[in-house]
């Protein structure tokens, strides 16, 4: 049963563009992309992957081998190739990808000498192509640095979701990112916004983990969700299935997490 029932019309030419990123390594980033968007085609919601990560690990949580990557994210910047030659279908109905392999370890690089570097990403994501798709939503998982390719995915999205993993210097490592997105803000995208802060890999039995999240809520306000995704290991087992949580095993705390977070999302924005 579908969570969000409007959207059965919900489809429309102007998705809503969300880059998951912190720099910092490890915190979820990638399993909250994928369990984002899996959560949000539960709902009903129709929803793109860039995948915008070296590592490739949001491809291959989803089941896409490496050599079914033809066409990548590296095409579609590098190459400009046009975003429907990149996009392929995953296993999970209403979730698309815009698969990534180690060439994009070199885009940044290779990026360098074009002038619209930046901007390479925003353009591909409001082209003909995309509108095509009838997207309500793209989730961009960034690569854990603040590079090119994250300032691409920053100059081309609407808002910015924080995964921030309930550990010791949590907080610490937020300021080099919110510069970053003050200077894109500034310099490239003025309508750039905070979605939101996702606190992950929680443990209510841990009182570090609780002292992180009074830290964060009291620091950040109401830009932290209410929802916190709890260190779950049916979360840590499902990427080796090749599965989102929410099909690996739907009433795990993980999944249900993930769902209450992507209702949360759904609703901040109506």
């Amino acid at each position: 049963m579908r969570w969000f029932l409007e959207s059965e019309t919900s489809s429309v030419a102007n998705p809503k563009i969300i880059a998951v990123t912190n720099q910092k390594g490890g915190v979820g980033k990638t399993t909250t992309a994928i369990n984002l968007s899996a959560a949000l085609a539960a709902g009903g919601k129709k929803v793109l992957i860039v995948d915008l990560d070296p590592q490739g690990n949001a491809s291959t949580g989803l089941g896409i081998e490496a050599s079914g990557r033809g066409l990548t994210t590296y095409d579609l910047l590098i190459e400009e190739v046009p975003l429907l030659d990149v996009v392929i279908s995953t296993e999970v109905e209403g979730v698309l990808i815009a698969p990534a392999t180690t060439d994009l370890s070199s885009a940044d690089i290779e990026l360098v000498a074009n002038e619209k570097r930046s901007h390479l990403l925003h353009d591909a994501l409001r082209s003909a192509d995309a509108d095509s798709l009838a997207l309500d939503y793209v989730i961009i998982d960034c690569p854990p640095s603040l590079n090119l390719l994250t300032v691409n995915a920053l100059v081309a999205s609407h808002s910015v979701l924080i995964p921030l993993q309930s550990e010791f210097f949590a907080l610490e490592g937020l300021s080099q990112l919110m510069l970053t997105i003050r200077e894109v803000r500034e310099a490239a995208n003025p309508d750039l916004r905070i979605e939101g802060v996702v606190l992950t890999m929680h443990d209510t039995r841990n009182n570090l983990a609780q002292q992180v999240e009074a830290d964060a809520r009291q620091t950040l306000g109401e830009l932290v969700f209410k929802t916190v995704v709890p260190r779950n290991v049916r979360v840590s087992e499902a990427p080796s299935y090749a599965m989102p949580v929410i099909q690996y095993d739907p009433l795990s705390k993980g999944s249900q997490a993930y769902m209450a977070l992507a209702q949360e999302l759904v609703a901040k924005a109506g």
